[in-house]
């Protein structure tokens, strides 16, 4: 199987292109979009003034809980914005994506470049907030504060926050899959281990059976793959609109 530098496997590489490689990570991601795109539209078709179905009923819910997301940590005057909206997306995309690895499939969150990319995309929000909000001179100006010798400082601070955004949620989402199967094929070993020391066949029979694995590592998965999916999206999105309205100020 080829993998890429992160692991995801390379479903498709043409040198002739450039080194193209389709990796199962972009596949993956597309189905998560697609699907969140379908239910979308499932549940946004023949909205109703005052809704009586629970497809529109659900939408409307998840709406003013985003709604209230970003009036909270951003203010009112980003509910008129795409902030709203992008912030909502950010979420889905990326809870989709954790979750997609409870069907089996290969999570794009335990993908390096996947949650780079996003900080990478924050970063440059934060950048033209901060520009709009000070003017280049003031920005320009903002790395060399409180004194001029702590410039390399700033700028290595500056870039920090895409890099810690990235590692803290591809961290979270990769090590949680590494602990599943580390535990999973300590279980099965140990059962291979017990279960071998029953004599005859009935020993050689069950030590080929991980039956200490059956629950523990569905549990663990429950926790890493579910619960996790959720808190690492709030998380980066809590992040996003911390960095994105503080840079802001008064300028939106």
């Amino acid at each position: 199987m080829d993998l890429d530098i992160t692991g995801a496997k390379i479903l498709i590489s043409i040198p002739e292109l450039g080194g193209f490689m389709l990796t199962e990570t972009v596949v993956v991601t597309w189905v998560v979009m697609l699907v969140l795109v379908l239910a979308c539209r499932f549940m946004t078709k023949n909205l109703e003034v005052h809704p009586t179905k629970k497809r529109q009923i659900i939408a409307e819910t998840i709406v003013g809980a985003a709604q209230n997301l970003v009036k909270s940590n951003m203010g009112e005057k980003y509910l008129g914005t795409w902030y709203l909206p992008f912030i909502g997306a950010l979420f889905a995309l990326s809870a989709g994506c954790s979750l997609s690895s409870l069907f089996g499939a290969y999570a794009p969150t335990s993908d390096l470049s996947t949650v780079l990319a996003w900080a990478l995309f924050v970063f440059a929000l934060i950048t033209i907030n901060k520009i709009k909000s000070n003017g280049i001179g003031g920005y320009l100006k903002s790395y060399t504060e409180p004194i001029p010798v702590m410039t390399p400082f700033n700028i290595i601070g500056e870039i920090a926050t895409p890099v810690s955004m990235a590692f803290r949620h591809f961290g979270n989402i990769a090590s949680g899959s590494v602990i599943t199967a580390l535990i999973y094929g300590g279980l099965s070993a140990l059962s291979g281990l017990v279960l071998g020391l029953l004599p005859g066949a009935l020993g050689q029979t069950l030590s080929n059976i991980p039956i200490f694995a059956a629950g523990i590592p569905a549990i663990l998965s429950l926790y890493f793959d579910f619960f996790s999916s959720f808190l690492q999206a709030f998380i980066f999105c809590m992040l996003t609109m911390m960095y994105v309205s503080d840079a802001a100020g008064d300028a939106v």
